[in-house]
C-alpha cells in the first residue's frame, strides 16, 4: 500500500459517526488535492469491507456515488441509521460534514 493509501484509510477512519467527508476533502487531507476519484477507487478496491467506514465518504454535492455499483440504499441506509439526514437524495453538508480537529 502506497503512503497516499495509507493516509486515506487513516482518515476516513477517523470521520465521526453521524458525519461525513467527501473524496475530495478526504484527499486534500491525505495530501494529494484534486485526487477524489482515486480516493474513490481505492474505497471500491477495499471492497466496501466492515473495517472501512466507506459509507462516510460522499460527493462534493453531498450525494451519494456507489449507484453505479448497486449500493447505494445500503450506504444511505448505514448513514441513517448513524444519524445522518438526507435532504431528498443529498446530505447538507453545512450540517454533517466531518471537520477535523
Amino acid at each position: 500500500m502506497t503512503g497516499f493509501e495509507d493516509n486515506v484509510l487513516k482518515i476516513v477512519w477517523c470521520i465521526t459517526v453521524g458525519k461525513v467527508a467527501t473524496y475530495g476533502q478526504v484527499a486534500e487531507l491525505a495530501g494529494r488535492p484534486g485526487a477524489a476519484r482515486q480516493v474513490g477507487n481505492l474505497l471500491r478496491s477495499k471492497g466496501f469491507m466492515d473495517d472501512v467506514l466507506w459509507q462516510r465518504v460522499i460527493n462534493a454535492s453531498g450525494g451519494i456515488s456507489t449507484y453505479k455499483l448497486g449500493i447505494e440504499e445500503l450506504q444511505k441506509e448505514i448513514l441513517k441509521d448513524e444519524g445522518v439526514l438526507f435532504d431528498g437524495e443529498r446530505v447538507n453538508l453545512n450540517e454533517w460534514q466531518w471537520i477535523p480537529d
